[in-house]
């Protein structure tokens, strides 16, 4: 009996927060972003327990260490209580105990140069920071993407020459030279950061997030994904210029799409709109390059379709998730998944696909349905315990 190539991707339920995972089917892990809230711990609350979780998959896995950690920014949402659980190595008080270790760091190159004050030393952005520039100083552990003319000032300041520390920088439309098909059957195209998201004027996380195409291959059929951090619009735009001037179109495929910034309307356009979003015509590029029976995940609360959803602020939209719907629907895609709705709003647990020789997967059974927006069992954002949409 044959065991089938198997790829996982792994999205968790953290809220209006972003943690998800890739395990590859030669058993290496890669993290994307770490966000645990302490409402999880308490088993009422929807929000999964992040670390207990994590700490349950690699206790059954036999590991005590992710192969990489990617942490695409340094906002609260993508690092929250990360400094608690895994081992650095730049301090002795950050290992020991049962903290996870991390083979390799990814950070975009504005989590180097992040800014600071005497006040801001203990925040978790800061601790990473100096993490990043540890391990960059040690030339090894650490991927750094973008080479912003700051980054090389930053080298040469500490003693460090471009050149004796290229080899762990990529730069945007570049491939991670740590995975390749042939030997781990995935490999993944850099779409962001460019330079100028650090080299012109402040420095925006969101800007300067990673931002990757995850092309996976097993049996010769092809799955991409779409990983994409917080970015706006405007960045998205970019992608797209530049991927097109390259004539590499195929990089903005996706049988998998990541939504940017937990359904924020800013990731599709400047307005909201009334009812729906409508797309920059450059953000619907990428989303028509969707594939057939693709999925699309939300890391978000739950979504109304209710009047009070239509007048918040604050991310998921409606409008933005109706907008993903039309556009998904137009590809022939499959299905929209909200991380705090599956596979209901009261106890959500992980979004899993599989990605085999016949394309992506949920793991297990189907949900069944339509792509119809989902406005009962899910509850409103801020309560912990069940009431009806």
């Amino acid at each position: 009996m044959t065991t089938e190539t198997m790829h996982k991707v792994i999205l968790y339920p953290v809220g209006n927060g972003d943690t998800s995972q890739i395990v590859l089917a030669n058993k290496k892990r890669l993290l994307f972003d770490f966000c645990h809230r302490e409402q999880g711990e308490d088993p009422k609350d929807p929000l999964i327990d992040l670390k207990k979780r994590l700490k349950e998959e690699l206790k059954e896995a036999q590991r005590d260490y992710y192969d990489v950690v990617a942490l695409t920014h340094g906002d609260d949402d993508h690092i929250s209580k990360s400094t608690e659980f895994f081992e650095l190595q730049h301090a002795a008080k950050y290992q020991g105990k049962d903290r996870i270790k991390i083979r390799e760091l990814w950070v975009p190159a504005a989590m180097v140069l992040e800014p600071a004050t005497q006040d801001q030393k203990n925040d978790e952005v800061i601790i990473w920071r100096q993490e990043a520039r540890h391990r960059l100083r040690e030339g090894k552990g650490i991927r750094v993407f973008s080479k912003p003319d700051k980054l090389k000032q930053w080298l040469e300041e500490n003693g460090l020459s471009p050149e004796s520390r290229k080899h762990l920088i990529t730069d945007a439309g570049e491939l991670v030279p740590d995975f390749t098909l042939d030997s781990d059957g995935v490999e993944f195209f850099v779409h962001s950061p460019f330079v100028k998201h650090v080299d012109e004027g402040d420095i925006l996380r969101n800007d300067a997030s990673l931002i990757f195409q995850v092309r996976f291959v097993v049996e010769g059929t092809t799955t991409d994904y779409f990983a994409v951090g917080d970015a706006d619009y405007d960045v998205l735009e970019d992608i797209v210029s530049i991927t097109k001037y390259h004539k590499r179109d195929d990089r903005l495929n996706w049988h998998l799409y990541n939504i940017p910034h937990h359904c924020s309307y800013g990731a599709l356009a400047p307005e909201k709109g009334d009812r729906e979003t409508v797309p920059t015509e450059k953000v619907k590029e990428i989303l028509l390059h969707g594939q057939p029976d693709a999925y699309v995940v939300s890391s978000s609360r739950p979504i109304s379709d209710d009047a009070e959803a239509y007048e918040q602020e604050q991310p998921p939209h409606i409008q933005a998730r109706k907008a993903y719907q039309r556009y998904l629907e137009k590809v022939g895609g499959r299905k929209l998944l909200v991380t705090m709705e599956e596979p209901n709003g009261f106890h959500p647990e992980p979004i899993e696909f599989e990605i085999t020789g016949k394309g992506v997967r949920r793991a297990g059974k189907d949900r069944t349905g339509g792509l119809g927006v989902v406005a009962a069992m899910t509850p409103r954002a801020g309560f912990t315990t069940p009431r009806a949409g």
